[in-house]
């Protein structure tokens, strides 16, 4: 692993968030901030059947604004239909977003502000600091607690005709704002907020293992990591809890702030590769692959790893690994299955492979795989 000092010049991006019960109302007084004069609703039609989309139209009437939906997304939002959006941006001459839901609506509305403001395709921007003029002002609502679209300067979108993930990421790309209401969170399904938790857990992980860490991500990343432990189990058993549903979207904002700052590493860049090849959920993705990520790259950060271990791992065995504690946490949590079980054939473990090397997520991973690594990593994962 790279080791840097803490007196390293180091940059930390985020937006301003405002956090509690309610949060969700003020969408209209900010966009009139912002001087919005008509916003594109950027949602999906699982979070418009819920009622949180029509929750945020109400703020933004009673603001004196008017908007467009668009609900045309799938859950990993495709090139084609952020480009949609960008049409519909234009036609109805909005001049600012703001996205209501999780991890898809808030990138697809990052990809809708940057394609449009530049006027290219969103698929030209894949990589870093490559988005030369910033979108319009955006909001952002979430409604899961994982992805941290809504604080992160990343956007993942897929590649349909290549059926791969891109990541983008650029400072361009923090939203204006946050509004964060653990409200919406109570309508999520347990499986969705399995997945999500588990996402912002690798996140957290992968932040604090990561070769850009600093002393500030680290902050941010253990606390997500404890926030999770402790909130995710219980948020199963007591769904309305608004208490429990604040802490785990409490974690994902700590989470967000310490990976956009630190990047990732192989899990995600693995996973990126698994959803865009079988359009899988992007956090069931991790969930099946961070532990066997954690025992290939143990070795290159230890300390790390075992202060990580000390938080998750109180009462248990000192035999028991990171990776163990990992694997029994996601299978408590009911994600028992395989890769295999999700579709992954042996056959094609090559080209996931491929496609995950080159991700650059993989950048920042404490250890340096090769192809030929990632690909046993993949098989491990079966």
């Amino acid at each position: 692993m790279i080791q840097k000092g803490q007196l390293d010049l180091r940059k930390f991006v985020a937006p301003e968030f405002v956090c509690g019960h309610g949060a969700l109302q003020l969408a209209g007084r900010y966009a009139r901030n912002f001087g919005m004069k008509r916003v594109l609703l950027v949602t999906d039609p699982g979070v418009r059947a819920a009622g949180w989309a029509d929750a945020v139209g109400e703020s933004l009437t009673e603001a004196g604004i008017p908007f467009t939906i668009f609900d045309s997304l799938s859950p990993n939002p495709r090139s084609g239909q952020v480009m949609a959006g960008v049409e519909i941006y234009r036609s109805e001459e909005c001049n600012g977003i703001v996205a209501v839901g999780g991890g898809s609506p808030m990138d697809c509305a990052k990809g809708i502000g940057i394609a449009g403001s530049n006027m290219q395709d969103i698929l030209t921007f894949e990589g870093v600091d490559r988005v030369p003029v910033p979108g319009s002002p955006l909001i952002c609502i979430p409604t899961t607690a994982g992805s941290s679209a809504d604080v992160s300067q990343f956007a993942i979108i897929t590649d349909e005709e290549r059926k791969r993930k891109i990541a983008i990421i650029s400072k361009t790309l923090v939203p204006d704002i946050s509004l964060l209401d653990p409200e919406p969170l109570t309508t999520m399904s347990p499986e969705l907020t399995v997945d999500t938790g588990m996402d912002a857990l690798c996140h957290a992980i992968e932040a604090y293992v990561s070769n850009a860490s600093s002393p500030m991500t680290d902050l941010h990343a253990l606390e997500a990591i404890r926030l999770i432990h402790t909130a995710l189990p219980a948020v199963i058993d007591a769904p309305e809890d608004l208490n429990l549903r604040f802490s785990t979207l409490l974690a994902s904002l700590h989470a967000g702030l310490a990976f956009s700052n630190a990047s990732l590493g192989a899990a995600h860049a693995m996973a990126h590769s698994l959803g865009g090849t079988l359009d899988l959920p992007h956090g069931r993705c991790n969930a099946l692959l961070l532990e066997h990520v954690i025992s290939a790259n143990y070795e290159a950060a230890p300390d790390r790893y075992d202060r990580i271990r000390a938080i998750i791992g109180r009462g248990q065995d000192e035999k028991t690994t990171l990776a163990e504690m990992v694997a029994a946490f996601r299978k408590r949590l009911g994600i028992t299955e395989t890769l295999a079980a999700a579709g992954v054939s042996e056959d094609g473990i090559r080209t996931l492979a491929a496609k995950a090397y080159a991700d650059p997520c993989l950048v920042t991973n404490p250890r340096r795989l090769t192809c030929e690594a990632i690909e046993r990593i993949y098989a491990y994962a079966l």
